[in-house]
């Protein structure tokens, strides 16, 4: 009975790999006989595991998708994704945090010791910054339902919450969610500016049911550069523009797109476009550029600068 409980196991591994097996196949892989993979098949089937074959010379089994959820059987390593994931969204997502506690300790319990410890020891030493628990949340629902509106093309409508405080009802086609820290973006064309834009999703109210649907567009590229550069300016507490000595292609090259723009000034100087939440985070990215730069403010940034050039003149003195 061990042995067979065993190698159901093993074949409910091989099955969960998205391709098709031959029966031949999976004998060949559990060293048993074809006919043992059939039977072996059947009781998957009747333990819930929805395993489609098909007959023929080029016919074999797939596991698909059933209408209830079967056991999963999962690696080391997917065990410990889902645990961080399930923990990370129960202090991220309103509406889902205890679902996703509920599921995390059912999985904690059946955690061999050694992963265990692993989820444990990231849980306990991996501490959250103050402005991460202090950001909005948004709901698991709205997500869902923002993302189906994507994928089937279908227009929304919502009242929209502005920087200023003021509300406005919005009418736009949807096609990118974008996460950045505890943020959550979406990306839509709006149906009355006739251009695209970026919207903060916890500032959004979303009218059901959703407009009738539309034709995609292309989505160009510099929309998307757009939309990095504005979510990340959008979440920055303090903005500098810096005449970087060297030509703009090679700044590009040293930064994330996320952490600033360049903009040519000549062939060997440009302006790099940036921020961070404090201008301690700045002066030390800027150092990080190893090159030569020019820095005319804000004035905080100035004053770090200063402070940190007689630090390391001292340093070295």
């Amino acid at each position: 009975m061990l042995e067979t409980s065993a190698r159901l196991l093993r074949l409910l591994s091989l099955l969960q790999t998205p391709r098709d097996w031959t029966g031949a196949e999976l004998a060949e892989r559990l060293e048993v006989s074809t006919r043992t993979v059939r039977n072996d098949v059947e009781r998957l089937r009747n333990l819930g595991y929805p395993v489609h074959g098909t007959r023929g010379s080029v016919g074999g089994y797939r596991l698909g998708a059933g209408a209830a959820l079967p056991p999963l059987l999962l690696d080391d390593e997917e065990a410990v994704a889902v645990a961080i994931s399930l923990r990370t969204a129960a202090g991220s997502l309103t509406g889902v945090e205890e679902t996703a506690l509920r599921a995390l300790t059912k999985l904690e319990q059946v955690l061999p010791s050694r992963l265990r410890r692993r989820v444990r020891a990231l849980s306990t030493y991996a501490v959250r910054a103050p402005t991460d628990s202090e950001g909005p949340r948004v709901s698991g629902e709205t997500l869902s339902l923002l993302a189906a509106a994507c994928r089937d093309h279908e227009r929304l409508r919502f009242d929209y919450t502005g920087h200023d405080g003021t509300t406005s009802r919005r009418v736009a086609e949807p096609y990118r969610l974008v996460n950045w820290g505890r943020r959550w973006y979406l990306v839509a064309w709006d149906c009355d500016r006739g251009d695209w834009r970026t919207f903060r999703v916890d500032r959004m109210e979303p009218k059901i049911p959703s407009g009738p649907r539309f034709t995609p567009r292309e989505l160009p590229e510099e929309v998307t550069d757009r939309v990095r550069r504005g979510v990340s300016a959008a979440a920055w507490r303090h903005h500098a523009e810096v005449t970087v000595h060297a030509p703009a292609d090679v700044v590009r090259e040293r930064i994330n797109p996320a952490v600033g723009a360049v903009e040519a000034i000549d062939a060997t100087r440009c302006v790099l476009h940036t921020g961070a939440d404090t201008v301690q985070s700045i002066a030390v990215h800027l150092g990080l550029l190893d090159l030569d730069f020019t820095v005319t403010g804000p004035p905080e940034l100035v004053e770090r600068l200063r402070v940190l050039s007689r630090r390391y003149r001292k340093a070295v003195s």
